[in-house]
């Protein structure tokens, strides 16, 4: 049988806000982004000059103008180093506070950060960092990256970046073999206010608890940037069995993780509830992974998404599906929301001006290999054309997901009817 390119027009009136307006490539795109991540986190800074931008439990707390004094000293050291516009600078090192200095950094001095997450595989770290062919690192992952010297020089930034040019590459994980994805500023900046209005995320001081990787899209595109762009906090915990405390002392009224991360945090959580511990405070949670992170929870014994409810009443729980390539975003469900039988199964719908389409077969009764469309889909891999040959025809992107979607646009991973 032929294979088929179904598009599914988007239905939900709340799928395509304002904003948006389609492009002559038939994109659907943000008309009124600045042109460049590093131009948005500016004008945060100016904003919320002394509120505190990131605090790492049991290490630095920083507000956004010393966040963003540090890291213009670190772009000026790269600047010293040779390092400028369109140069890779990998970011290889564990998460924290010094993780988050090190990423702008490499932002603020014109290049392009690789994100390298720290508990690759040496061999796998190496490849990626050769792949990228990096010219520069900041950290050297593990134990030694944590302490090792970040480049310090007289501040700098550089503000000649566009819209369409390189700001990211971001790898793909869960495979021997990377891919690195190309990540421009519109991409980046579309997925942080598709964030922004998808989870509402307010602007009067929102502390957001992510337990999420930072290397990772869903980290470091979807939770760090967005939290940044409303000028809220974000709080680290690399020692999770300070739970409790952090929730507390830190005033948290977010928490965002991958399914597998709250999964394994289920016994911590429940002794919350147990020991009395009033989560009411919390009015967010965001569950955010791809599908080997879905299928990661699915198999686990507990209900997460019971779980969660449970733990956290007084919150609005969102659960987001997306991949590298499309920023990590793209579909996204409340967890209140009435599912159809199989709710583990389902994705969510739409969101942020993602449009979605079938391959196969089936594509037009409903079936098949799940394509998407969008300002946060990225158009090509990095040094790669036959994979990106093989994964994008035209401006779609497939994920290799092989999918359901209902009359209604929800998306439902497999085939069943």
């Amino acid at each position: 049988m032929s294979q088929l390119l179904v598009e599914y027009p988007l239905t939900r009136p709340d799928a395509c806000d304002n904003p948006l307006a389609r492009g002559a490539d038939g994109v659907l795109r943000y008309g009124n982004l600045t042109p460049a991540v590093t131009e948005l986190l500016d004008l945060q800074v100016h904003a919320f000059a002394g509120r505190e931008a990131v605090v790492e439990i049991g290490g630095p707390r920083l507000t956004y103008r010393e966040l963003w004094h540090s890291a213009s000293r670190i772009a000026g050291g790269l600047q010293e180093h040779g390092i400028g516009y369109g140069d890779r600078v990998a970011v290889h090192m564990p998460p924290g506070a010094r993780w988050v200095q090190a990423f702008l950094g490499a932002l603020l001095s014109g290049a392009v950060p690789v994100l390298v997450h720290d508990g690759l595989p040496a061999e796998v770290a190496e490849r990626v960092i050769a792949d990228s062919s990096t010219d520069f690192v900041l950290g050297a992952g593990g134990a030694g990256g944590s302490d090792a010297p970040l480049p310090d020089g007289a501040a700098f930034i550089d503000d000649g970046a566009a819209l369409g040019d390189l700001a990211l590459l971001c790898y793909t994980s869960g495979t021997t073999a990377p891919m690195g994805v190309e990540l421009t500023n519109e991409n980046l900046l579309s997925a942080i206010r598709s964030v922004v209005a998808a989870l509402d995320l307010p602007t009067d001081g929102l502390r957001n608890l992510m337990l999420l990787p930072l290397a990772h899209a869903s980290g470091c595109v979807d939770q760090l940037l967005p939290t940044f762009a409303v000028g809220g906090t974000v709080v680290l915990a690399p020692d999770t069995r300070r739970l409790t405390e952090t929730l507390v002392a830190e005033r948290i009224d977010m928490v965002s993780a991958t399914p597998r991360i709250f999964t394994r945090l289920l016994p911590e959580l429940a002794r919350l509830r147990t020991d009395g511990l009033d989560t009411e405070g919390i009015t967010r949670v965001s569950n955010a992974g791809h599908r080997a992170e879905r299928a990661a929870a699915a198999a686990e014994p507990a209900n997460l998404t019971a779980a969660l409810r449970d733990m956290f009443p007084a919150a609005r729980r969102w659960s987001v599906w997306g991949a590298t390539e499309t920023s990590g975003i793209g579909l996204a469900v409340d967890d209140d929301t009435d599912a159809p039988s199989g709710a583990d199964a389902v994705l969510g719908f739409p969101f942020g001006g993602t449009e979605l389409a079938l391959w196969g077969p089936q594509a037009q009764v409903g079936h098949g290999e799940l394509l998407c469309r969008g300002p946060n889909v990225s158009c090509r891999y990095w040094n790669d054309p036959k994979s990106t040959a093989d994964r994008f025809t035209g401006s779609w992107f497939h994920t290799g997901d092989q999918v359901t979607i209902d009359a209604d646009g929800l998306v439902r991973s497999g085939l069943s009817a």
